[in-house]
């Protein structure tokens, strides 16, 4: 049984997530504040976090940098606050989804499905190849990328995204396409979450990041060539 635990200031949002976690037979330990997140993770172990960014003492986001230095426990933030800003923010720190309230109960399990699924099941196998497009080198195996000799530093889901555009590079890719293959799940309408973190990867790859192709009203594609 997957252990989640749910962290809001609010007890109503807890109770409704309850709900709906226990009744997917999910096991919940509920948290008021980020220090009380933080001390519980400390002691125990879950398999995800629910976390509001919002919240006294300490907010959603301090909270999670605190815990990701000593475990790596995928998170889902719950935010009142949409802008993109707040996303980026909350993607650099590692975590793992953004759901902006009011939320709907449903998806955001559908969301905790998707995001357990992709820690906790195996992954399909990958090739060992290296792979070299100019200055940009791609690990597959080790999930590693240089960018002109220098490591690159990204966050996973930007490793998921670049090692799947590459795997399918010259083929025009969806939006949907790209948030059914790498986060695993319909995304119930806002594909701005694609176009979140190809900004990011962009940024990452500097000059390389010619090599990832916006394609007008449709999604992207990685050309090396371009």
């Amino acid at each position: 049984m997957y252990r989640l635990l749910v962290v809001d200031d609010e007890a109503n949002i807890r109770n409704v997530v309850r709900e709906y976690a226990e009744f997917e037979e999910y096991e919940v330990t509920e948290a008021e504040n980020g220090m009380e997140a933080v001390a519980l993770c400390r002691e125990q172990d879950f398999d995800l976090i629910i976390m509001d960014v919002m919240m006294p003492r300490l907010d959603g986001f301090s909270a999670c940098k605190e815990i990701k230095k000593r475990k790596n426990i995928p998170v889902i933030m719950l935010s009142a606050r949409g802008e993109e800003y707040d996303k980026l923010f909350g993607f650099e720190l590692g975590i793992d989804d953004y759901v902006v309230k009011p939320f709907s109960p449903k998806e955001l399990m559908a969301r905790v499905k998707a995001v357990l699924n992709r820690h906790h099941t195996a992954a399909n196998p990958v090739s060992d190849q290296r792979l070299q497009f100019e200055g940009l080198e791609i690990d597959l195996a080790g999930r590693e990328v240089y960018v002109d000799g220098q490591r690159a530093t990204m966050t996973p889901k930007e490793y998921d995204l670049l090692f799947y555009l590459v795997k399918n590079k010259g083929l025009a890719l969806s939006r949907d396409k790209l948030l059914e293959a790498v986060w695993g799940y319909d995304f119930f309408g806002d594909d701005r979450t694609v176009d979140t973190h190809i900004k990011m990867l962009r940024g990452s790859l500097g000059g390389y990041r010619k090599f990832i192709v916006t394609l007008r009203g449709m999604g992207y594609k990685f050309d090396p060539d371009a």
